[in-house]
This record gives structure tokens, C-alpha cells and sequence, in this order.
């Protein structure tokens, strides 16, 4: 059980960051230098809240390796079903919102999820 409310409490921190840069990223970012620059941008910077957001996270929850794969399995579920209700929220129709995983920024993009829900794996504790 721990594992999942550390894996919610993963989830929240880092998405709240990424939904404000995703709302940067699609007003203003991707019109001036395109769609794929524009996720190429934003997700190294999410990467590097993930591993702050993690490495916090796991310094006050001890976890080992298991534990830590069910967080980030369960922050990357979450974080899918908050996209797609985003995305039904804003009129996307499901087919159209999968099928934009297939372009190069939607790929880039799920790429920079699952190193997401890696990340937990990644980071090392501190005082290790």
C-alpha cells in the first residue's frame, strides 16, 4: 500500500509541474518552433522534476526495488488515465488522442512518460 500513495503523491507532484509546461508548451511554445521542438524542450525539464520529485519522495519512504517499480507503475497508470480524461475533457476523440502517439512528438513524448515511471528505479536514495 505504501508504494501506491508514494506513487500517487510521485504522480501529483510531477504532473502538476508538467501541466502548467505542457499549457506553455502548446500556447506559445510549439506555434513559434513546431511541435516536435517543443516536446523536445519540455521533457528533459519534466525529466529532471521526476528525479527531484522521486529522489524527495524516496529519501522519506524507503523502498526497494519492487516497491519502487510499483510507484512508478502506478504514478505512469495514473498519469495515462489524467491524460486521457484530459484529452476527452478538451474534445479529443480517443482514437484521434491514441493515434497521437504515432507521430514523433506523441513518441517522443510517451518515450519521456516511461522514463518517467522508471525514474523511481533510477534514483538513488539518499544515504545509500
Amino acid at each position: 500500500m505504501t508504494a501506491l500513495i508514494t506513487g500517487w503523491c510521485y504522480f501529483a507532484g510531477v504532473f502538476a509541474v508538467a501541466f502548467a509546461l505542457g499549457t506553455v508548451r502548446t500556447l506559445w511554445l510549439a506555434p513559434l518552433v513546431g511541435a516536435v521542438t517543443a516536446v523536445a524542450i519540455e521533457t528533459p525539464i519534466v525529466l529532471a522534476v521526476s528525479w527531484w520529485c522521486s529522489g524527495r519522495l524516496l529519501a522519506r519512504q524507503k523502498l526497494g526495488l519492487a516497491g519502487r517499480a510499483v510507484m512508478g507503475g502506478s504514478a505512469f497508470v495514473w498519469l495515462m488515465l489524467a491524460e486521457f480524461g484530459l484529452a476527452l475533457a478538451f474534445g479529443r476523440v480517443p482514437c484521434v488522442y491514441l493515434a497521437s502517439f504515432a507521430t514523433p512528438a506523441g513518441m517522443l513524448g510517451l518515450a519521456g512518460q516511461v522514463a518517467f515511471a522508471a525514474m523511481p528505479m533510477r534514483v538513488k536514495r539518499q544515504g545509500a
